[in-house]
């Protein structure tokens, strides 16, 4: 079963329950992903959909730290119980460990040894990785790792 055919089964579940954090999130999920559908004039792959899953994750956790920062913390709950429903979709992240391990076999695998070498190693990390990195976290990474 594709990721779109189980978000649509678990909606439709939700909906029935009356649960609305989850009816609401999944339908956001849903529109989303039929404006893109639309944009591209063909049906998501589950690629596409796990990268639209992880942006709106992202921004979730984006609006979390604002809330908080803001002091606004029942704004900064229901952000985090929208983010706990879209996190049931998305593969499991990387640990710091491992994640600095894929960074270290990507310095390897593109043989880069500069600054000049940087994109090549990100976009290899987060190809092999879709999904389950943070971009910003691969680029600190690296960019530590190269400037060594």
């Amino acid at each position: 079963m594709n990721l779109l055919n189980q978000i649509e089964k678990d909606f439709i579940t939700a909906y029935k329950a009356k649960d609305e954090v989850v009816v609401a999130v999944l339908r956001m999920v849903k529109t989303a992903a039929k404006n893109k559908h639309v944009e591209l004039g063909r049906p998501l792959s589950d690629d596409e959909t796990l990268d639209l899953l992880a942006k709106q994750a992202k921004q979730r956790q984006e609006s979390i730290e604002q809330f908080s920062k803001a002091g606004r913390a029942t704004l900064a709950e229901q952000e985090e119980r929208e983010l706990t429903v879209l996190q049931r979709y998305l593969p499991e992240p990387l640990s710091p460990e491992a994640l600095q391990a894929a960074v270290e076999d990507a310095v390897a695998e593109t043989g880069a040894s500069s600054m000049k070498d940087m994109g090549r190693v990100i976009s290899t990390v987060m190809a092999k990785y879709k999904g389950r990195v943070d971009g910003k976290d691969v680029s600190a990474l690296v960019k530590a790792r190269l400037s060594a």
